[in-house]
């Protein structure tokens, strides 16, 4: 796109892996000054056992595991998606929500129900955030501050909607389609003057966040909720807030969502769900302190509620 700071920058395993390496000394030692804490007054060592990447995973479950032995501190492995949702449950004070977790590595409508939060539908391909990084590059859009946020802006100059395939099979959604189809037609769209780059950001936006509208109030039917939280760095976007907002006042239920400081991923988020499980009685053995990159939301008893 003419004019655009293009940063090419993306998040590569083996390189964050390199970077988490780099910094995690230091990022540990700002947290004890931080906190004014010494490691004798720490209860439990937490860090992430999955879903996610496995580089940057494995270097921080090692570090983990060190000082867990040096410390002598009991160890919990947190599920990624978990994380957010405690850490929305507990910014927003919302007591059964039906959850929405979108991210650049997930899309997950969630409900607690049994001592499990329960996946009623997910994506089949791609994540929600995976799809409109791509298209992002596809227009050249910068990653400062993240590809996702720059197509949010560009979508409210957005005035001609293009009709894009709407995929939702039951209560799960594809986008691999959506995406195919318009990074194939984008540039002759472009350069035709048929649509601009804001239009296809716009038309992008409204059709995928109708897709999750609609399955998140097809899960909230089916629980017979009257909550729901949007978690997960997708959760961010304003317009899916609108959208999803519209939605639950046509229903007399309540939104919850928080902004970027608990939205993306952050190690409160891990610690308080940790400290969760901690005080339910729960601990992960030596033996298992591994990662996961497919660690199912659904896959964790819930002791704690």
């Amino acid at each position: 796109m003419e004019g655009a700071s293009v940063i090419t920058t993306r998040f590569l395993p083996r390189e964050t892996a390199r970077h988490h390496r780099e910094v995690i000394l230091q990022v540990l030692q700002e947290a004890l000054d931080t906190s004014k804490l010494s490691p004798t007054e720490i209860d439990v060592v937490c860090y992430t056992k999955g879903p996610g990447m496995g580089g940057p995973l494995y270097s921080t479950a090692i570090v983990a595991r060190t000082i867990a032995q040096l410390w002598r501190k009991p160890i919990v492995g947190v599920n990624h998606c978990i994380g957010h949702i405690e850490m929305g449950r507990l910014v927003t004070k919302c007591d059964n929500p039906t959850v929405l977790y979108v991210s650049g590595g997930n899309t997950q409508v969630i409900a607690y129900s049994r001592k499990k939060y329960r996946i009623f539908g997910e994506t089949i391909d791609i994540a929600v955030g995976n799809c409109l990084d791509r298209f992002a590059r596809v227009l050249m859009l910068s990653n400062d501050p993240s590809p996702g946020y720059n197509i949010e802006q560009e979508a409210k100059k957005g005035k001609k909607f293009l009709v894009l395939p709407y995929v939702v099979k039951g209560m799960d959604v594809s986008f691999s389609g959506i995406l195919s189809y318009i990074e194939e037609r984008a540039p002759s769209l472009i350069e035709k003057g048929e649509y601009t780059p804001a239009d296809l950001c716009y038309s992008l936006q409204e059709t995928i966040f109708a897709m999750l509208v609609e399955t998140t109030e097809r899960a909230m039917a089916h629980c017979g909720s009257n909550e729901v939280l949007i978690v997960g760095g997708v959760g961010c976007n304003v317009r899916l807030q609108e959208m999803m907002g519209q939605m639950c006042q046509e229903r007399g239920a309540t939104l919850y969502a928080t902004d970027e400081r608990f939205c993306i991923d952050n190690g409160a988020m891990i610690a308080h769900a940790g400290a969760l499980m901690f005080s339910s009685g729960q601990t992960t053995e030596w033996k298992d302190t591994f990662v996961t990159q497919r660690y199912r939301t659904d896959a964790v008893e819930v002791t704690w509620r």
